[in-house]
């Protein structure tokens, strides 16, 4: 019983805080589905990674806050409708409400079908940006978590590898745990260069970062 009442009063600290958080307020009056559009808005300004004409793929874009944010950047007015100088592409395995302008593919990118629905999406072409808020379901057990939080970063440095224009760069959420370091040496040993950021907008508690990755190293060079 006593647990019960613990987790009732940690929902509604987190509840409160929820309620009460700036960016929450910001993203209902803006329109965001999420608070995370803000992380991904903070990130581009700080490295100006969004240009006209460029082609964005948002892998783990559910519920679609990110994919949002480069729509409104594409827009030659700013705008969430209307005209798009660009192209945005959508993974997820999970489903999300269509956004004007997006193409939204669900399922998994290792598997045959769902790569053959994304190289007819590309039409030929890389990507100049591939963001991933991609995260695992985390089960508690460190050791577990570390290595599957490593796995979603391999697998997103692979897609950019395979997809991406070499100039291009790789927007990654990672956290700060027992494979911090791994992660950032296969960050090293793909990009160029790479830089740590934690926005504003991530909450001061959560182990969360990103680490941007900066023009593609020449595999097996």
């Amino acid at each position: 019983m006593k647990t019960k009442a613990g987790n009732k009063k940690v929902n509604k600290a987190w509840l409160h805080d929820h309620i009460n958080d700036p960016y929450v307020k910001l993203a209902t009056r803006e329109g965001y589905r999420a608070r995370a559009a803000y992380k991904l808005k903070e990130i581009d300004e700080t490295l100006g990674l969004i240009k006209p004409g460029y082609l964005v793929v948002d892998l783990g874009c559910t519920p679609g806050a990110w994919s949002q944010y480069v729509r409104r950047r594409l827009s030659p007015t700013g705008a969430a409708v209307g005209a798009l100088n660009g192209t945005i592409i959508g993974l997820d395995l999970l489903p999300m409400e269509p956004i004007e302008g997006v193409t939204f593919i669900q399922g998994d990118f290792r598997e045959a079908d769902v790569l053959a629905k994304l190289e007819q999406a590309l039409q030929g072409r890389q990507a100049d940006l591939v963001v991933s808020d991609m995260a695992p379901n985390l089960s508690g057990i460190s050791s577990a978590d570390a290595a599957r939080i490593e796995h979603l970063v391999e697998l997103a440095i692979e897609f950019a590898q395979n997809h991406m224009k070499p100039q291009g760069a790789l927007v990654a959420k990672v956290f700060h745990g027992g494979s911090y370091n791994d992660v950032v040496q296969h960050f090293k040993a793909a990009f160029d260069v790479v830089k740590p950021l934690k926005p504003k907008a991530s909450r001061d508690r959560s182990s969360e970062t990103f680490l941007v990755g900066l023009g593609l190293k020449r595999q097996g060079g």
